[in-house]
C-alpha cells in the first residue's frame, strides 16, 4: 500500500502506487457505490432513479371499463369486465383464429435523453399449445413486449426499420440477468416465474434510436432484472422506428385449442423519468372576424361544431395536444361552449394544417354533430369571451387528440357552440402542439 504525506503532497520515496480499495457489487456483479449506483436502482440511461416520475399514462377499471382503450376482436373472441376484480378479461374459444386486442386510444411520448418506464399487470391463461398471449408496450409495428406461446415465455422486440417487420427474441433460458427458474445459477433471485398468477411486466427503454431496452417483472416488491437488448456499437441503424407507442394487451389461437383461454388485463402505467420538457410545434388555426367566416348558429339551443381537429389517417401516431383555444361572440346574447371528443360531424371537409403536420382540421363546414363526450363547458357573452379556455397546464397531455389504432380511425376533437338567441355569430381559434 502507498504512503502518502499530505503536508508535502508527496508519495514516500519506495514510490509504490498500489492501494488497497474496498469495492461492493450487487447480485448480478455489478459495481455499486455513491458514484455508481447500478441494477434497477437506476433508470434507463443510468441515472438514479427519482421519486418525481411524471406520470404519461395510467390505467384501472374501478366501476366500469375506464375506455381509455380500443377493443378489436374476431368471431370466437369475448371481452368483459369483472367489477369485483378490476379487472377486464380477453377471453378465446377454441376456435383457430380467435383473438382480442386491447390498445390504448392514446400514444405516449418519448423524450430523448429519458428514460421511459412501463408497467403492466396482468394473468396469464395456462399454457395451451397454439395459444399466444401478449403485453407490453407496442403496435403492429414497432415496440418492447412479453409473450407466452405455447410453453415457450420471451421477450421481444417488434421493428420497422427495414420496412418490413422483423423480431427480436429472448427466450426465459436465454435471459442474461435473471432467467426466474428458480434455484439455478442463471436466476440470482431464485424465484419461479409463473405467469398463471398476477404479474407486473415492466420495461424501461434507452431509445435514441440506438439505445438499450431493459426487461423484468416484479415480485415481492422487488423489481427484477431479468433481461437487457443491446443495441448501441451493435447494430448499424435504429433498433425499432420510434418509442412513441401505445400499450397493448392481446390474445390469439393460432389453431384449434379444447379449450376457451383468458388473459386478464389489469393496471398499467407509463413513466417519463426525470419530467418531461414540453418541445412540442406550435400551430394555430382559427376563423376570421369577417362575416364570411363566422359560423352562424341558425337554430337558438342547438349545438353547432364551429372547429374540430384530428389526427390525419396516415400519422395515426402522432402526439397532437390542443394547447389553447378562444372564442369571440359576435351578437349580443348569452353563449355555452362545449369542448368534445369522440363526435361525430357530418358536412366537414378537412383541410391538412401542413405537411409536416400530423392535424387537419374542419372549420365552419360540417352541418351537425353527434355524440361523443364533453370534456369541458362553460358560458360567454360578447363582454366575458374566452382567451383562452384550456391550458396546457392543467396537465400537459390532457387533451391529446385520440385514435382507434387497431381500426385505423381517428377521433374528432371538436368546439361546439349553442346560443339562446337564433341567428347569432360566433367566431372560434384553436393552438395546439404536437410532439412528433
Amino acid at each position: 500500500m502507498a504512503q502518502f504525506r499530505k503536508d508535502r503532497h508527496e508519495y514516500l520515496p519506495d514510490g509504490r502506487t498500489i492501494f488497497e480499495v474496498m469495492m461492493l457489487a450487487d447480485q448480478y456483479g455489478n459495481l455499486i457505490g455513491p458514484a455508481n449506483p447500478s441494477g434497477v436502482a437506476v433508470d434507463a440511461f443510468g441515472r438514479a432513479r427519482q421519486s418525481q416520475p411524471l406520470t404519461l399514462f395510467d390505467s384501472f377499471n374501478r366501476y366500469e371499463d375506464n375506455e381509455k382503450f380500443s377493443t378489436a376482436n374476431t368471431a370466437g373472441g369475448t371481452v368483459s369486465f369483472s367489477a369485483n376484480a378490476a379487472t377486464v378479461s380477453l377471453t378465446v374459444d377454441g376456435t383457430s383464429g380467435a383473438k382480442v386486442q386491447r390498445e390504448t386510444t392514446r400514444v405516449f411520448a418519448y423524450q430523448p435523453g429519458k428514460s421511459l418506464l412501463v408497467m403492466n399487470t396482468f394473468v396469464m391463461n395456462e399454457p395451451q399449445a397454439n395459444l399466444t398471449q401478449r403485453v407490453g408496450y407496442y403496435n403492429d409495428l414497432n415496440g418492447v413486449f412479453l409473450e407466452q406461446v405455447g410453453t415457450t415465455i420471451r421477450f421481444g422486440i417488434k421493428s420497422n426499420v427495414t420496412g418490413s417487420v422483423v423480431y427480436e427474441y429472448a427466450t426465459q433460458s436465454q435471459w442474461n440477468i435473471d432467467t426466474l427458474l428458480g434455484a439455478v445459477a442463471s436466476s440470482p433471485s431464485q424465484k419461479t416465474l409463473d405467469l398463471t398468477k398476477a404479474q407486473i411486466f415492466w420495461t424501461d427503454i434507452e431509445w435514441l434510436g440506438v439505445g438499450s431496452v431493459r426487461c423484468g417483472l416484479v415480485i415481492d416488491g422487488q423489481l427484477i432484472h431479468c433481461h437487457t437488448f443491446h443495441h448501441a456499437n451493435r447494430i448499424a441503424s435504429t433498433y425499432m422506428t420510434t418509442a412513441c407507442l401505445p400499450v397493448r394487451y392481446e390474445i390469439e389461437n393460432t389453431g384449434t385449442e379444447a379449450s376457451s383461454a383468458t388473459l386478464k388485463q389489469i393496471c398499467t402505467t407509463v413513466i417519463s423519468e426525470g419530467g418531461y420538457e414540453v418541445r412540442g410545434k406550435e400551430r394555430s388555426y382559427g376563423l376570421e372576424p369577417g362575416a364570411a367566416s363566422q359560423r352562424s348558429l341558425t337554430l337558438a339551443g342547438t349545438y353547432y361544431p364551429v372547429l374540430s381537429l384530428r389526427l390525419k389517417s396516415t400519422k395515426l401516431d402522432g402526439i397532437v395536444v390542443p394547447k389553447g383555444l378562444s372564442i369571440a361572440p359576435i351578437n349580443q346574447a348569452v353563449y355555452k361552449y362545449k369542448i368534445m371528443t369522440g363526435t361525430t360531424i357530418a358536412g366537414a371537409v378537412w383541410t391538412s394544417a401542413g405537411s409536416d403536420s400530423c392535424v387537419e382540421y374542419d372549420a365552419n363546414n360540417a352541418s351537425t354533430m353527434s355524440g361523443g363526450t364533453t370534456l369541458q363547458s362553460g358560458v360567454i357573452t360578447v363582454t366575458n369571451q374566452s382567451s383562452p379556455i384550456v391550458d396546457l397546464g392543467d396537465g400537459v397531455f390532457r387533451l391529446q387528440l385520440e385514435r382507434n389504432g387497431l381500426s385505423n380511425t381517428t377521433t374528432v376533437f371538436t368546439i361546439a357552440v349553442t346560443c339562446g338567441t337564433a341567428t347569432s355569430n360566433v367566431i372560434a381559434t384553436v393552438d395546439w402542439q404536437e410532439f412528433t
